[in-house]
């Protein structure tokens, strides 16, 4: 585009998009040339899909414990992710297994996809992003679709010979209403030979058992009636000669290519399937004493849909015609009147609530008498279940409050971004989710209009987003599969991240057994949404004579209202408002964590240990195990036990003078060294075998466990920091007292990791009113209240998974 913007400069993009779109109408030879070099240009509905799911290719992804391919495909890429599914990767690579066998002719074919699952789980995302994908895919040079047009003008009196629907032009072009393959244009036999010079070069093969559609079937005979009474011995040159047939490609879209059944649509069920008479244009086109397939509609389901995929929404407000399909994948085949049939080449894909199963077992008690046995056996199911990571839900609950679009974990660019947000910690804040790796923690700011037309600015406080997706993903885990030391908490963060550390114990999703009923039942994303939404427009009573917190949704208003919501939720039974009820606390408590941690975080800021320091103590620590030297400006000497004692009992505060005789470490500070900081090299030295490993190579930002080490703040850090700071008097500290000061500090490094100074206000009270008698027992003496000291006099470190 140029510099200068005007209505030429747009209408020339537009005109370059489009030619981009299509092929010029080529012959049927061209055509031919086509396929032979492009099988896909002839691919069957199934071969077709799969090679517009194939052509965005992979990326691997950790769900539930498990490392899988995703196909970028169903991150709708083409679309910013406006309608990615997220999560649900093994049932949508299941389905396009199902494509492969279906395409390859390995019995599938016969078969009808299934797609169940409750309302909010992602299935209408799931046909947005087949419709959205496939239109793509068409306008590239490898996924071209093709049909055929006619135009018999020279060859008839009757102006209006050709024409289908209302009107028409003896003079114009009429294509395939059902998108024929122009394959089909061929005899029988020429049609297999075509696929057998195909056969060598593809990996699939083409859809040449096709006959005309029965409109097309009508251009095709009265031009092979007209060139025999002619006496030309070329009948098949004539007929498809370019003056009668011109094979062209068109974009794939609902309508052309899809088809698309709605609840709510109604009529006969062949109108449904494959469209209607006009009585009209019967009366007017009537030929030889039968029904003209001109004058037929082709509005149904199959006839849209023909060629690529035809989708069945809402199935069990369709029941009665999903018998009526079973003859369709067996033969390939639909009539639109007593004689007179019609060859389908579709993939055949329902979708349904668990309504869809009450209704398949109406009959079940029969047994072998079941009639809807044989509709059962043609179904291959795919269940869509809630979202079990924190992190996809965060962004699902993101994407229906804000609209904002992306995928956690799909590339950006060349980059990779990371799928967990384990860590909650601001980072690079993009215009899209796929481009952040802090989605769950960050701020929601946004404005919301009043009845009178007023805009207010509102904001979901850093955790709220997170804490809903928490809470909402809590509720969907089992309860009886737990092992007895693993709380809801804690499985969620294993389906989140695959991993879950205590100390220096790390269990990972392989180690334990879940029975894998989470996620099909518990709180959808579409009532967290609402109550959100609730929150966001009205206002708090909380006032402060400088700052707007009567904006602010915190993550506690959030949980609260979830919680108090789910007695008038016609969709909860009291069973599972009672359940959901008792897991709101574990839930709250979390969050409280993560809010001190930012409080806590904020005010040691100045206090952060430099990276230079931290290698030094490591690479001093490294060697000691080794019993080797360290490199040093003044050449190798030994590891200097000053050092490492000075930075662990002044920089971490673990231990005090007790713990070392001079400067050597006793048991619990040799344990410590081993335990927590030579453990987490080896293993980063395991991950990076093959290369040569030195301590000079570590990334310390790279190592779990070494952050929680070497960079936790706690209670006693800030106690020992500031041991006049008051938490009773943080709300309105008196002037020049180190209350105030600690306090004006914090805040201004909240706002920094993306608070706003009104929600870095509340979450800073709430932070201090909770450890107001939890300060008056912590010592100063650089360790954790006494009872929690360890023999050597520090205290035992807690790993967190990287969750801070």
């Amino acid at each position: 585009m140029t510099d200068t913007t005007d209505g030429e400069t747009f209408r020339r993009a537009a005109d370059e998009r489009l030619q981009q779109a299509y092929d010029s109408p080529m012959s049927l030879d061209e055509y031919v040339d086509r396929v032979l070099t492009n099988p896909i240009a002839a691919a069957s509905g199934p071969r077709y899909l799969l090679a517009a799911i194939e052509s965005q290719g992979t990326r691997t992804v950790e769900e539930r414990g498990e490392t899988l391919d995703r196909y970028r495909f169903f991150d709708d890429p083409f679309n910013d992710g406006e309608h990615a599914v997220l999560g649900n990767t093994a049932a949508l690579n299941a389905f396009v297994d199902d494509l492969r066998a279906a395409a390859a002719g390995r019995g599938n074919d016969e078969k009808i996809v299934w797609i169940d699952g409750p309302t909010a789980t992602g299935k209408s995302e799931f046909k947005r992003c087949l419709v959205n994908g496939l239109r793509e895919f068409s306008k590239t040079d490898e996924g071209r679709r093709y049909t055929v047009e006619w135009n018999v003008t020279g060859t008839t009196d009757t102006a209006r010979s050709l024409s289908y629907g209302s009107g028409g032009d003896a003079t114009a072009w009429y294509r395939s209403p059902v998108q024929a393959n122009p394959l089909s244009v061929f005899p029988t036999d020429i049609r297999a030979e075509i696929a057998d010079a195909v056969a060598d070069e593809a990996a699939y093969p083409i859809a040449a058992d096709v006959d005309l559609d029965p409109f097309s079937r009508e251009a095709y005979e009265h031009l092979e009636s007209t060139y025999r009474e002619e006496g030309r011995r070329d009948l098949f040159s004539a007929v498809t000669d370019r003056d009668h047939l011109r094979v062209t490609s068109y974009v794939v879209d609902v309508g052309q290519g899809i088809g698309v059944l709605h609840a709510e649509d109604d009529g006969t069920p062949k109108e449904r399937l494959v469209g209607s008479w006009m009585s009209g244009m019967l009366r007017e086109l009537d030929s030889r004493g039968r029904k003209n397939p001109q004058a037929f509609s082709y509005d149904g389901v199959l006839s849209q849909g023909n060629g690529v995929a035809t989708i069945v929404e809402d199935a069990s407000q369709h029941a009665d015609l999903l018998q009526r399909l079973l003859n369709v994948p067996d033969e390939n085949r639909v009539k639109l009147d007593k004689g007179i049939g019609m060859d389908v080449d579709t993939q055949l894909i329902v979708v349904s609530n668990p309504d869809l199963d009450a209704e398949l077992d109406r009959h079940a008690e029969k047994e072998g008498a079941d009639p809807l046995k044989a509709l059962k056996r043609r179904l291959t199911r795919h269940e869509f279940r809630y979202l079990t990571d924190r992190g996809l839900e965060a962004a699902l609950l993101r994407r229906e409050v804000t609209g904002r679009t992306g995928v956690p974990g799909a590339a950006v660019g060349e980059e990779t971004v990371d799928t967990t947000g384990g860590d909650d910690r601001p980072g690079d804040t993009r215009s899209a989710i796929g481009a952040s790796t802090d989605h769950v923690r960050e701020a929601v700011r946004t404005s919301v209009r009043d009845d009178d037309g007023r805009t207010r600015q509102r904001e979901l406080a850093p955790h709220a987003i997170g804490a809903a997706a928490l809470y909402a993903v809590v509720t969907r885990l089992e309860t009886e599969d737990l092992p007895a030391d693993i709380d809801l908490i804690e499985k969620a963060r294993l389906y989140e991240t695959g991993e879950l550390r205590r100390d220096d114990e790390v269990i990972t999703a392989e180690d334990v057994s879940f029975d894998g009923d989470d996620g099909r039942t518990g709180i959808p994303v579409t009532y967290t949404r609402d109550v959100v939404a609730d929150l966001l427009s009205e206002e708090s009573e909380r006032s402060h004579p400088e700052l707007p917190v009567e904006r602010v949704v915190t993550p506690h208003d959030v949980l609260d209202a979830m919680v108090e919501q789910l007695a008038d939720a016609p969709v909860f039974s009291r069973a599972e408002i009672k359940e959901f009820e008792s897991r709101h606390t574990a839930v709250a408590e979390r969050v409280r964590e993560r809010q001190r941690t930012d409080v806590v975080d904020a005010a040691l800021a100045a206090e952060t240990v430099a990276t230079e320091t931290v290698a030094e103590y490591v690479e001093h620590v490294y060697a000691w195990d080794a019993d080797e030297p360290v490199e040093t400006d003044r050449g190798q000497e030994s590891p200097d036990g000053l050092v490492m004692k000075v930075f662990e009992t002044e920089t971490l505060g673990r231990f005090d003078e007790n713990a070392y005789r001079g400067t050597e470490p006793t048991e619990a500070v040799v344990e410590f060294r081993r335990e927590q900081v030579i453990r987490a090299l080896t293993r980063y030295a395991w991950r990076n075998r093959g290369d040569e490993f030195s301590v000079d190579d570590v990334e310390l930002g790279e190592i779990p466990e070494l952050q929680s080490v070497l960079e936790t703040n706690d209670l006693a850090d800030l106690k020992r920091r500031f041991p006049e700071l008051d938490p009773g008097e943080w709300a309105d500290p008196p002037a020049d007292t180190e209350t105030a000061r600690v306090k004006a500090d914090t805040i201004d490094r909240m706002v920094d990791q993306g608070y706003s100074r009104a929600s870095a206000e509340l979450t800073s009270r709430a932070v201090m009113q909770d450890i107001r008698d939890e300060w008056e027992t912590l010592s100063t003496d650089g360790g954790e209240p006494p009872e929690e000291q360890d023999s050597g006099g520090g205290a035992s470190a807690t790993l967190d998974g990287g969750d801070r």
